[in-house]
């Protein structure tokens, strides 16, 4: 990746901080009510001046939270070499005003330690992340998901030596079930290594963390929450209301597939339309400032393709309250 010119970053970018941020949990940490997530248009399959583009869009408009894991890309890791480029070639003057994350326990190499929740799995992840990212530590280190076969206080005992040693400063879990985040909750505040976020999906059409009582959980025990997928990768915009364009997510069949727009979806998308534009805001808009208006949510994290796109998601934390009307129909989905 070739920067031709230096980035200097907007001298207004907390400007909006008093609508832009929430403690998370009863932590010391603020983050912004939107994150940038690094899963998709950041691999080495992605053009690397639309990334940067991207990624200086969001810090200049405050954005401070970067969220990534071990294996985004494509191809494997290439989101957090093309994130420590950029953080060579830009960002580093800034490092002390961001809040980046990453993630390991999802498949990442080949062989028996490339996965799941070991220690050992765990602790190479997070020595292999650093070295991408160019950085010395990262400020939250994540669990990404539930292994059910290694014992639970083995993955959280790694997590607290990652942390104790100073190569992430806090610590998080993400799609773990209800009983598993209360042992979390309990053995990382019995090593003084409290949870600080969980990060679950939520978003209009999927709303398992609130059904579960994993919000109520949180929020009751002073931790954070963080949603991924809030347009459940695209479904919950203007895209796909007629058909299929070329060059979506959907065409390409692989992590969205055409079986999600079925006559139940596609009416309550009719719905959700109706509501946004008598809002004056789009349906993304308007999906995003659902999740952020629920009771436990710190944050949400978006993607982009553009910068466009992401002043557009950005401009949710402006939304006006939602009425009772308004709510019984988004949330009959």
């Amino acid at each position: 990746m070739e920067i031709k010119d230096t980035y200097i970053a907007n001298a207004l970018r907390y400007a909006a901080s008093t609508s832009m941020y929430r403690r998370c949990g009863r932590s010391g940490i603020l983050l912004p009510k939107v994150s940038l997530g690094f899963w998709h248009n950041f691999g080495a399959t992605d053009p690397a001046e639309r990334s940067r583009d991207i990624m200086r869009c969001a810090f200049d408009n405050g954005i401070t939270h970067f969220d990534l894991a071990n294996n985004y890309g494509p191809p494997y890791g290439s989101a957090e070499e093309t994130f420590g480029k950029l953080m060579q070639s830009d960002f580093r003057p800034y490092r002390d005003e961001m809040f980046i994350s990453t993630k390991a326990g999802y498949d990442m190499w080949e062989g028996p330690y490339g996965n799941w929740g070991s220690r050992k799995y765990l602790i190479a992840s997070i020595d292999q992340s650093l070295r991408r990212m160019k950085l010395d530590y990262v400020d939250l280190f994540y669990s990404h998901r539930y292994d059910p076969e290694t014992p639970l206080e083995e993955t959280l005992q790694a997590i607290v030596d990652i942390v104790r040693s100073g190569k992430a400063l806090y610590a998080g879990i993400s799609r773990w079930p209800l009983d598993a985040l209360r042992t979390a909750h309990e053995y990382l505040s019995r090593h003084d290594v409290p949870l600080l976020i969980y990060q679950g999906r939520l978003n209009l059409t999927d709303r398992a963390p609130q059904k579960e009582g994993i919000i109520d959980f949180c929020a009751d025990n002073g931790i954070g929450f963080i949603s991924f997928s809030p347009l459940a990768q695209g479904l919950l915009t203007d895209r796909y209301l007629k058909n299929i364009p070329d060059n979506s997510r959907m065409s390409r069949e692989k992590t969205l597939t055409s079986d999600k727009l079925t006559p139940k979806f596609l009416n309550y998308l009719d719905k959700l339309k109706s509501v946004a534009e008598k809002r004056g805001e789009s349906i993304a808009q308007t999906a995003l400032a659902w999740i952020l208006a629920q009771h436990g949510v710190t944050s949400t994290l978006v993607g982009a393709s553009s910068t466009e796109q992401l002043m557009r998601n950005i401009s949710c934390i402006h939304s006006s309250p939602f009425t009772t009307q308004e709510l019984e129909i988004l949330e009959t989905f």
